[in-house]
């Protein structure tokens, strides 16, 4: 039996699956229930929905689905609060904030809003939710870590704070600028790791287990008491939406579902960086945006220049064709250069940053310990050989027979022609400049003959030689 849930920040693909077989979709915005409906499943969850960015989901396409048959659950955030409009009529609404919002205790758009990421990063919360921040403070009070007039200042302050600036941190922030007894925010501190409730993923998954309910065999079809009225504004929804949009998302949906199987039956290590750098994508492009990075139309085209560039695309018919292998049209395409010149940007604003993590991130990994060892082993045996910074005289190299060394003999390919070429592969691997390159390619070369026990005829030899030279970044054992 068909069920189709729209489902964002509030709860992570991975719980709401252990919860209940259905077909996850976005966050809903208009017109999505509508084409849901289109599919006649046996009933509709809302969870999330857009508020801000784009037009949020239409009551009356809510009423239309329902009029079909189908059984509408709202709860959490965009669910609840439909939910509560529309009670009169027949949608169902479960949990805590539904409940909140249907009495009249709660009435603000801005008690379940939050900021979050993009779709790659499970639409990561960035701020906190109004309703999380008072289901919080109250356990706090009846666990006695704050007092009632502290819960109600805090209460205020979180208020006051507009929606995307809500997080604890903010709150406690504030909370010592105004005065509020320093005991008990730092008691607050202390609760807030453990004692955090999250009321949006509650409701979520209480909806999950009415969904189970709603499926069973017993419960038939929607059953209303209005009659629905095709007005000009229904008919102009209709022609807007249409039914491409929703198809699209399904099989996306499905498709994403499978690549992701693929690259976790390809082990660890390969699942283990793609989230690596998946969390970097979702976290660099969330700084951008936090920072207010407008990507003009100059950013723009040096971020597609350079991506070409390092794909080896030049070629207007060899762009197209990489565009249509990676499943893109070409406006996601132009979307993800937008995003390549925001991480670039961030990268380059924070790259002493980046340079200081890579050593942790090889200890996460557990890599440090053997590029550290051949970093050491290196240093000791140029210093031994008094090549700490050779030259190419010290080495008997040509610079020709250095670059050929290292692109035809270590890498399999051809030497760039183009200065600018040489520096691009330079920057890529991780070098400020050729300079620092062409000292690395140095120092590399230097260490090899001395380890491998040869003199010039690495040049000559290379990987056809009696010993096997070490390839470009790998570790010694």
């Amino acid at each position: 039996m068909n069920i189709y849930v729209f489902v964002g920040p509030t709860l992570p693909l991975e719980e709401a699956r252990a919860e209940l077989d259905a077909v996850y979709l976005p966050p809903v915005e208009q017109g999505d229930v509508y084409r849901a409906a289109l599919d006649k499943p046996h009933a509709i969850a809302i969870v999330d929905g857009y508020f801000e960015r784009v037009p949020t989901v239409w009551h009356k396409e809510i009423l239309w689905a329902m009029a079909q048959g189908i059984h509408v659950i709202g709860s959490s955030s965009m669910g609840a609060l439909r939910a509560a409009e529309l009670a009169a009529f027949g949608m169902e609404g479960v949990g805590a904030i539904y409940e909140a919002f249907r009495s009249g205790a709660l009435e603000d758009d801005d008690e379940v809003a939050v900021v979050h990421g993009p779709a790659e990063g499970g639409y990561r919360a960035l701020s906190e939710a109004m309703v999380n921040i008072r289901a919080t403070l109250r356990a706090a009070t009846q666990a006695r870590v704050i007092r009632e007039t502290t819960r109600q200042a805090l209460e205020e302050m979180a208020k006051a704070l507009f929606y995307p600036e809500r997080c604890y941190p903010i709150l406690l922030e504030r909370a010592g600028e105004r005065g509020l007894p320093a005991d008990e925010i730092a008691a607050l501190r202390a609760f807030l790791p453990a004692g955090r409730i999250d009321q949006k993923k509650r409701d979520a998954l209480a909806l999950l287990r009415r969904l189970r309910e709603v499926s069973g065999l017993t419960v038939g079809p929607k059953r209303v008491r209005y009659s629905f009225e095709h007005t000009d504004a229904w008919e102009q929804l209709l022609n807007q939406a249409g039914a491409r949009r929703f198809a699209a998302q399904v099989k996306e949906t499905a498709e994403e579902e499978e690549l992701l199987e693929e690259v976790a039956l390809a082990g660890p290590r390969h699942y283990g960086a793609a989230r690596v750098g998946a969390m970097t994508r979702v976290l660099g492009l969330a700084l951008a945006r936090q920072q207010g990075l407008q990507v003009t139309e100059d950013l723009l085209q040096a971020a597609i220049d350079a991506f070409r560039q390092r794909h080896g695309l030049e070629d207007e018919a060899a762009a197209r064709r990489w565009i249509a292998a990676q499943g893109l049209t070409e406006e996601r395409f132009l979307e993800l250069m937008r995003e390549e010149a925001q991480l670039r940007w961030i990268e380059t604003v924070y790259a002493s940053d980046f340079r200081k993590a890579t050593s942790d991130h090889l200890r996460v990994t557990g890599e440090y310990a053997a590029y550290a060892g051949r970093a050491r082993d290196k240093r000791h045996r140029l210093a031994a050989a008094h090549l700490t910074e050779p030259t190419l005289g010290d080495l008997h190299l040509s610079e020709e027979q250095l670059w050929r060394w290292y692109f035809e003999t270590r890498r399999g390919q051809s030497v760039p022609a183009e200065p600018a070429e040489l520096l691009r592969h330079a920057q890529a691997a991780g070098f400020a400049n050729r300079d620092a390159f062409r000292r690395a390619l140095l120092r590399e070369y230097g260490y090899l003959r001395g380890t491998l026990g040869q003199e010039e005829g690495l040049v000559e030899r290379g990987e056809r030689g009696g010993a096997r030279a070490r390839s470009w970044f790998e570790p010694s054992p």
